[in-house]
């Protein structure tokens, strides 16, 4: 496993990190071999949101980690706050407010049973944000102890200037969907000065601008293609692309899937890849493209037979 630092923070951590959503679909037994499998793995970061299964995610994890006798200091612990949901789980706002944070936090270490988390990350933006409150929410929970470093996720930077204005605390991370089947952050870079639909900025130049200030970019789904539509690897509608990872997986020894992470990892951004699979076997397989290094022409070539061209 190769390691990275998570932005300015010296934070030491596992290139691959286990994303907990669907942990709550396991059993307790289920849950335990995962994180083990994790963990023997070399991965160290894992990361959860207040929200995942109206919080049996976090509270399966958090019982996970006291079952395998793993120690605090061992472990990277992230998660995500600022969504409302209602009792039927559909979301119902946004809410950067102190009183809807701190209280978010505080329920969150209870469901993880820990004193405090590594990073806390907002998890969606909220255009009703009062600065000023949300200045006060995160040195409330800094000076608490509760929360060490600050992030976002699916933030363009205009939005993370914004907040960081209101903020003594660096915002370290942001969380960002990435990879072969959703490559919009790198096109935007190549189709510079055209007129095609791949040279249309969504979001704000969002890799140079970590790049440059020093964020680190958490790469959720990165097997998915599109949003949520489905799975490419091995999915007939990317015969290019899948005829490609297959090819270099044979090269390098590995699954598929790892080739697919390594894909990710090639970039020089230093990204850190999430994985949610909640079977051993694959998550085993996934992790071992932490150490694949791939060749520029290798991830161009990817890149190329996942459906985009070079300008």
């Amino acid at each position: 496993m190769k390691f990275l630092n998570i932005g300015t923070t010296g934070v030491h951590a596992s290139r691959t990190a286990l994303g907990v959503m669907r942990i709550a679909d396991k059993s307790q037994d289920e849950a335990d071999e995962v994180v083990k499998t994790a963990l023997d793995g070399g991965i160290n970061f894992f990361d959860t949101a207040d929200v995942y299964a109206g919080g049996e995610s976090s509270r399966r994890f958090g019982r996970a980690l006291d079952n395998l006798g793993v120690k605090r200091t061992d472990v990277v612990l992230e998660t995500k706050f600022g969504i409302s949901r209602n009792d039927e789980g559909s979301i119902t706002g946004y809410d950067f407010s102190k009183k809807h944070l701190v209280s978010a936090l505080d329920k969150e270490l209870e469901n993880l049973q820990v004193d405090y988390v590594d990073f806390a990350l907002l998890h969606r933006p909220d255009t009703l944000v009062d600065l000023d409150d949300l200045a006060d929410a995160f040195q409330t929970l800094r000076n608490a102890g509760k929360v060490h470093h600050f992030g976002v996720s699916n933030v363009n930077p205009g939005q993370i200037d914004l907040l960081q204005s209101a903020l003594d605390e660096k915002l370290e991370v942001n969380q960002l969907q990435f990879g072969l089947g959703h490559t919009g952050m790198v096109q935007q870079e190549m189709h510079v000065n055209m007129g095609d639909p791949a040279s249309v900025d969504h979001d704000g130049g969002l890799i140079s601008y970590s790049r440059l200030h020093k964020m680190t970019i958490q790469a959720w789904s990165p097997f998915q293609y599109g949003f949520f539509e489905g799975v490419f690897l091995g999915s007939p509608k990317f015969p290019e692309l899948n005829k490609k990872l297959e090819e270099l997986a044979d090269k390098y020894g590995v699954d598929i899937s790892a080739i697919a992470v390594a894909w990710i990892l090639r970039h020089p951004a230093n990204m850190q890849v999430l994985l949610g699979s909640m079977t051993p076997a694959r998550l085993t397989k996934m992790i071992a493209g932490a150490d694949v290094e791939l060749t520029r022409q290798e991830w161009y070539d990817l890149y190329v037979s996942a459906g985009n061209d070079l300008p």
